[in-house]
């Protein structure tokens, strides 16, 4: 578990440092990112709840790796970076499922 501690804290800071993207734009193209490998991987409609699921499990992990990484929970900032990953995934798949059920409107 150690050596995973030791991979993941200087993996975590170099994509934000490389990239210059805000901790919270990181969050929410990772959200997007694990959505449509999701879509691809299982070939279920992005109107389905299943690529969403994979979004959510993802951010959940994250968070329990940063938990590990710092050895505490910091709910304020892992409940706003939950948040940040699934709002445009979830937003999406209601739209999508809205259409569905409504393809005259």
């Amino acid at each position: 578990m150690e050596n995973l501690v030791d991979f993941y804290r200087p993996l975590s800071s170099a994509l934000g440092m490389s990239t210059g993207a805000s901790d919270s734009l990181l969050h929410v193209h990772g959200g997007m990112v694990v959505l449509f490998l999701a879509r691809i991987v299982t070939r279920r409609s992005l109107a389905t709840w299943t690529p969403f699921l994979f979004v959510l499990a993802a951010a959940i992990a994250k968070e329990v790796a940063d938990r590990i990484a710092h050895g505490t929970w910091r709910m304020p900032d892992s409940a706003f970076d939950v948040l940040n990953t699934i709002f445009w995934p979830f937003v999406l798949m209601v739209g999508l499922r809205w259409r569905r059920a409504h393809p005259d409107a």
